[in-house]
């Protein structure tokens, strides 16, 4: 009897670990969709929350053409110089994942 209760609230408790590490997960990509979009907002307030969120994820190859198409077309000259700096470091960080340098950089 007593094992059974134990198993049952073992079950019950992961159950529960469980289905708030799906919610995690389901807040966290919404989070990063948000921040993408906010990056070519009308507002520069969005865009350098956008792009203090993108200086802190860890780099992809998708963030970085991102970056490279933000710097294009940011008017503000400030934003556009922090994009180059984030730019640069996830640059430098998919190069060292690889082992090489990625096209489009001359050395």
């Amino acid at each position: 009897m007593r094992r059974t209760s134990i198993l049952r609230t073992t079950g019950i408790v992961l159950l529960g670990v469980g289905a708030a590490g799906a919610v995690g997960v389901l807040v966290v990509r919404d989070q990063m969709s948000r921040h993408q979009r906010n990056l070519f907002s009308d507002s520069a307030l969005k865009r350098f929350a956008a792009l203090g969120y993108l200086a802190g994820t860890p780099a992809s190859v998708e963030f970085v053409q991102m970056l490279r198409d933000f710097t294009s077309w940011e008017p503000n000259s400030i934003l556009r110089r922090r994009a180059a700096q984030v730019l640069t470091r996830m640059e430098s960080q998919l190069e060292r994942q690889a082992g090489t340098v990625p096209a489009g950089i001359a050395g």
